[in-house]
């Protein structure tokens, strides 16, 4: 164990004990869920812990996920969760394997918190409000007695002359002395919750590599004009499909929005960092929306043909309005060539297949995505090869661990993302405090 007096205060903005020493056993850096659980668990196995998080409240960017109702996993399997993360996702295995879904979802329900399950397997609390998820993390850390300063920004992690950890030193000058620090800064998506890369900077400064961040599950901007008139449409059940160089790249299906700069929503946020990848390239990027992706494309022509048969003098445009909504008729009639004033029963065979292809392949050129402090996750971070998975734990510097976004893990929309935060969190936090408990 080690030296230091405890002095108790009481933080009435977040309703818990604070436990402020000068010396701990484990000091943990950020405190969102990554961190708050690599706290919490650390505790558990009889350490002495401070988390020091840079603003004046916990779980700042857990408060606005999932649209303020915060999206904490996802009900599928483990397969599912792996693939989601790309080449990535092996490094989570064991990470999954200590604490998944189940145990996450049993988290919360035993303390007061039941969960529900809606589209998209995605769980969320079935009170709908994210500050009930993070009640529960405020008072996780009070029960096992984690030391908690607030608007504390750590600018070094301190090492010795023999590269042992000794403790970080914060803004002000103050020091807090541990053998261990773990790192859970986040990314730099969403800077003003706290998630401005300070995270990457003192990984580097003790000699680990940073894949460049960029934007994750971001917006994505087009050239085309007319995303102006139709700004605000949803649309559902529709397939997209990205394009590089023609080809394609990947496809998903759900829902998408168009907005004034250019296209949002499910399918185009997790379609959005191979975007981003290939733009960094100078690949052209192309998305592909099938408005149709229920019909093949036999049964769509007859559709067509049977429409067009029965309309009889009916405009074109009266036509489209009974295939897409209504806002996007008078674009999708500009762009297939035809006059808006045309009967149905002038409509040529070549302007009818022209209609049918900008159906199912209605094409957006992707100019770059929204700046990365918009996206909802950072993608690079922390090289995982300079990481052990069994433990979280640096390879370069040993009483060093890291854990949530600041590593090079990014998921799809869903709840992956936070899962995975949850995850690496209470493995760091595990085997930190483990590593502690060999020592007494």
């Amino acid at each position: 164990m080690c030296a230091g007096q405890w002095t108790t205060l009481r933080e009435w903005q977040c309703g818990f004990n604070i436990y402020i020493m000068d010396r701990y056993d484990i000091i943990v850096i950020g405190g969102g869920p990554a961190g708050i659980f690599a706290a919490g668990y650390a505790a558990q196995q009889g350490a002495r812990v401070l988390l020091a998080e840079k603003t004046a409240l916990l779980g700042k960017k857990l408060l606005i996920t999932g649209k303020g109702r915060c999206n904490l996993t996802n009900a599928r399997g483990r397969d599912a969760f792996i693939a989601s993360y790309g080449k990535n996702g092996p490094f989570l295995y064991r990470a999954f394997n200590e604490y998944f879904t189940e145990d996450l979802i049993d988290f919360f329900l035993q303390r007061g918190v039941a969960t529900k399950v809606e589209r998209g397997d995605r769980v969320f609390p079935e009170s709908d409000e994210s500050e009930s998820i993070v009640a529960v993390l405020r008072h996780f850390l009070d029960e096992e007695k984690v030391a908690v300063r607030f608007n504390s920004r750590v600018n070094r992690i301190i090492v010795t002359p023999e590269g042992a950890v000794s403790g970080v030193r914060l803004d002000n000058g103050t020091v807090f002395n541990a053998p261990c620090v773990i790192l859970a800064t986040g990314g730099v998506s969403y800077p003003r919750t706290g998630s401005t890369g300070d995270g990457y900077r003192l990984a580097q400064e003790l000699g680990h590599t940073v894949i460049e961040p960029r934007a994750g599950l971001v917006p994505l901007e087009t050239a085309e004009d007319f995303v102006k008139e139709i700004q605000g449409l949803g649309l559902k059940n529709v397939k997209v499909r990205l394009l590089s160089g023609g080809k394609k790249i990947a496809e998903e299906f759900g829902e998408m929005l168009f907005t004034h700069f250019g296209v949002s929503g499910p399918v185009v946020l997790t379609l959005s960092g191979e975007a981003v990848d290939r733009l960094a390239r100078d690949e052209t990027v192309e998305l592909s929306v099938n408005f149709k992706p229920a019909l093949d494309s036999q049964t769509l022509t007859l559709r067509l043909l049977r429409e067009f048969e029965s309309a009889g003098l009916k405009t074109i445009t009266n036509i489209i309005k009974t295939l897409l909504p209504l806002s996007l008729v008078p674009v999708f009639v500009r762009l297939c060539g035809v006059a808006p004033a045309k009967k149905a029963n002038q409509i040529t065979r070549v302007e009818r297949e022209r209609i049918q292809a900008l159906l199912t392949d209605f094409r957006l050129r992707v100019t770059k995505s929204r700046p990365v402090d918009e996206a909802i996750v950072t993608r690079g971070g922390i090289s995982l090869k300079e990481i052990d998975p069994q433990t979280m734990g640096s390879k370069k510097l040993p009483g060093l661990y890291f854990c949530g976004e600041v590593i090079d893990i990014d998921g799809t929309t869903g709840g992956y993302n936070l899962q995975a935060a949850f995850s690496t969190g209470y493995l760091a936090g595990k085997t930190a405090g483990e590593k502690f408990r060999e020592h007494l």
